[in-house]
């Protein structure tokens, strides 16, 4: 895990303020979507499947920030759509730094290096770039060519001018242990970002390809080869340790999607950002509103193959902060992530 240490510790510590007020249910990081459009038309996603009178919206300023601000959590994924159409995506950003939260905002990069004058470097801001595979497969995946060598030069620009830059891949069950292999060593070995997240691939109901989602055992198989000869502890990943043991099939979680909440055009979007069961106008409404017992994989058939970040990974955080084997382990391999 290669959390920065600064990051690391404010996380803890909020985790422990929540645990001394006795809330069970509580925002780790909130999914930021302040518009639906976006500038590639990617097969594992239905975000533009939005009417157009949808995808011409722009969430305003102060509704975005708010919406932050209301939930109290101390990072904050800003996604869509592609964020950087925003026309006032740097101000939302400069606003979410300035009260010290953390932020991702997640890109496919295609604009990047035109709009990259409008942010500032900072401890508290990353570029979050997707990539899905080397050249080939991610141009494949975003169903577009030189969207790979474009990213590519844009991360190599960012990390030039003293930004953290961060990447998120989603693996299919087209991917092997040796397609994963290959683009995480060149993304930590060769494009050295900062830190990288993996997630399987989940069956996104509004996806075009429906076809090529992994189920629960594939991913475990997958991960496990994948993950083979120390390669989990050489790469930076932006998980903890026990997310990456669930991943291969050691250790199982319940989901916990209420910590990982969705805020978009529509509301808190219930229960999570890949299904949804209807939107809510407060964030105090979408924690006390929706069932939670009745989603998860045994409950909810559409959650049968989902073993994705949003609802597993503040499971596997919570676990850590709540064993100081865990913990220990932890700082262990954020201490080796950053050496390296």
């Amino acid at each position: 895990m290669a959390m920065p240490l600064r990051q690391t510790i404010k996380v803890a510590t909020y985790l422990m303020e929540q645990k001394l007020r006795k809330r069970d249910k509580f925002p780790l990081i909130v999914e930021l979507e302040p518009l639906y459009a976006c500038n590639l038309a990617c097969e594992g996603c239905g975000k533009i499947q939005h009417p157009a009178g949808v995808l011409k919206q722009r969430m305003p300023v102060a509704q975005a920030v708010g919406a932050v601000l209301e939930s109290g959590a101390p990072m904050v994924s800003i996604a869509g759509g592609e964020p950087l159409m925003h026309p006032h995506i740097d101000e939302i950003v400069r606003q979410l730094v300035a009260r010290k939260k953390y932020i991702f905002l997640c890109t496919n990069a295609m604009l990047l290096r035109k709009k990259m004058d409008k942010f500032t470097p900072s401890p508290y801001f990353a570029f979050a770039v997707h990539i899905d595979g080397l050249r080939e497969r991610h141009d494949e995946s975003v169903a577009k060519e030189g969207v790979f060598d474009e990213a590519v030069a844009a991360i190599k620009e960012a990390k030039r001018r003293g930004f953290r830059v961060t990447t998120n891949s989603t693996f299919f069950n087209t991917d092997t242990p040796q397609t994963i292999i290959e683009v995480l060593n060149y993304l930590n070995d060769d494009l050295k970002v900062d830190e990288m997240m993996i997630s399987p691939a989940y069956a996104y109901e509004k996806a075009p390809d429906q076809e090529h989602f992994l189920g629960v055992e594939q991913t475990r198989e997958l991960f496990k080869k994948a993950f083979a000869g120390g390669n989990r502890l050489r790469w930076r990943l932006n998980h903890s340790p026990l997310f990456l043991d669930f991943l291969e099939g050691k250790v199982d979680f319940p989901c916990t999607a209420w910590a990982i909440p969705n805020y978009s055009l529509f509301g808190w979007q219930k229960p999570c950002y890949l299904m949804s069961d209807g939107y809510v106008t407060t964030y105090k409404d979408l924690i006390e509103k929706t069932d939670w017992d009745a989603y998860g994989r045994g409950k909810d058939p559409r959650c049968a193959n989902c073993m994705a970040h949003c609802g597993y990974e503040p499971t596997a955080v919570m676990a850590t902060m709540g064993s100081l084997k865990e913990s220990l382990r932890a700082a262990r391999e954020t201490v080796s992530g950053n050496r390296g």
